[in-house]
């Protein structure tokens, strides 16, 4: 029987590269001189300081930007925590990797209730969805990318 897997997972390599390319740009452009403009990246948080609120936020912009070049979904940003002192404003980024449980539970109640000829299961991070024929795995693939879960999914490991 066919089957297909539904997992949210980013390419580690290309989000180090969006970040180092980040960098280098806020060390050449003429508007971050002189502001402490800076990005890292932890294993599983980019951390972006800045002297003002406003080259913070265009510091930001210059990260998403990066990212849609790098093709990585913005989505994996998740939420961010903003830290304010006097002379530091300071974002940090938390990636998102896996499917969390009550997404995963929306996933296959709208599954369950759009499609009677599919079965869909929860394993640990991803969803394995199984169908008799090609063609409705395929529509539950179009399905899904009509739908905004808030976060990016992957389909994969797709087997006869």
């Amino acid at each position: 029987m066919p089957s297909f897997d539904i997992t949210s997972s980013f390419d580690k390599q290309e989000v180090i590269n969006a970040v180092d390319q980040m960098s280098r740009e806020l060390i050449n452009r003429y508007d971050f001189r002189d502001t402490n403009t800076s990005s890292t990246l932890n294993d599983n948080s980019i951390i972006i300081k800045s002297s003002t609120d406003e080259r913070l936020n265009a510091a930001d912009q210059v990260l998403r930007e990066k990212f849609a070049k790098r093709n990585v979904s913005i989505k994996f940003l998740g939420d961010f925590n903003d830290e304010k002192t006097p002379s530091e404003s300071k974002r940090t980024y938390t990636l998102k990797s896996g499917i969390d449980k009550d997404i995963a539970k929306i996933i296959v109640k709208d599954l369950k209730q759009n499609f009677k000829k599919v079965q869909s299961s929860i394993q640990d991070s991803s969803i394995r969805v199984t169908g008799k024929k090609r063609d409705d795995l395929q529509d539950v693939i179009s399905f899904l990318k009509s739908n905004d879960y808030k976060i990016f999914l992957n389909y994969g490991n797709f087997r006869d």
